[in-house]
């Protein structure tokens, strides 16, 4: 596992988080240098948000930076147009994934997974393979595991470790660094709310952020805490802690509050 540098203060050190994610269309790639993060994970959200790419070059040679890209893209297609794959800066690593259907074109959207993803592993340079949606393909695939947070994600790395998984897991989780019950339900109750058992146990036309009340606050108030790291910088590294016990390699915190939240 790579060490990460220890800061004396901070969300970095006092929550354990090995990295943080940055959204390109909520904040410019760059604040990444006044947070106290060594590894540096840039979400994709279409080629029009891709950021340029020598600002990632520039923050490649400060920080380790992993950028999302879907094989099923254009530009980034191994069996296609790989225009920007060539294009990537030495030193930014990928996170592999299908691609979220939000940001494909429908040309896109048909395009075969499990190829594409087996042969844009063999050609990349330590990747990291998101696994939702396509947790058996991804196993297959090889590379670092990174997986979406989920109330089952700690049982699962343990059954993987106890089957003899030996790579590398990571985890990636909104997170919300405050008590306030409010702001953790305005930052990541809807996003909790999306999960299939969040959704069935949901009154119907329930509010999924602060105003929700009674049995719908209820329900959501367990669900973030089982789909995000939530509460204070203490509680969201017991969290981590467990997470690592459990066999988890690294732990990628989205700043679901606002990027000024991890500072």
């Amino acid at each position: 596992m790579r060490t990460r540098t220890d800061h004396a203060a901070g969300i970095a050190a006092r929550t354990g988080l090995d990295g943080v994610a940055l959204k390109p269309t909520e904040c410019d790639v760059a604040v990444a240098r006044d947070l106290q993060f060594d590894l540096v994970c840039v979400d994709y959200e279409g080629r029009e948000a891709l950021p340029e790419f020598d600002r990632l070059a520039a923050l490649a040679g400060e920080r380790e930076v992993r950028l999302t890209t879907p094989v099923r893209a254009d530009g980034f297609d191994p069996r296609g147009d790989d225009s920007l794959t060539a294009s990537l800066p030495d030193g930014v690593r990928r996170v592999l994934v299908a691609g979220h259907p939000a940001y494909l074109t429908e040309r896109e959207k048909s395009r075969a997974v499990a190829p594409r993803l087996g042969e844009a592993v063999a050609v990349s340079a330590d990747p990291w393979v998101g696994t939702e949606g396509v947790e058996r393909l991804a196993l297959a695939a090889g590379g670092t595991q990174y997986e979406l947070l989920s109330r089952a994600t700690e049982r699962d790395v343990r059954g993987l470790r106890a089957a003899g998984f030996d790579g590398e897991v990571a985890v990636y989780a909104p997170t919300v660094p405050t008590a306030d019950e409010d702001a953790v339900l305005d930052a990541v109750g809807p996003y909790a709310a999306r999960r299939k058992p969040v959704r069935t146990a949901l009154p119907d036309d329930a509010p999924t952020d602060s105003t929700a009340t009674g049995r719908a606050r209820e329900v959501l108030s367990k669900a973030v805490r089982d789909y995000a790291l939530v509460g204070e910088p203490d509680a969201v590294a017991e969290r981590v802690t467990a997470l690592k016990e459990a066999g988890v390699d690294y732990v990628v915190g989205y700043p679901a509050a606002g990027v000024e939240s991890f500072r």
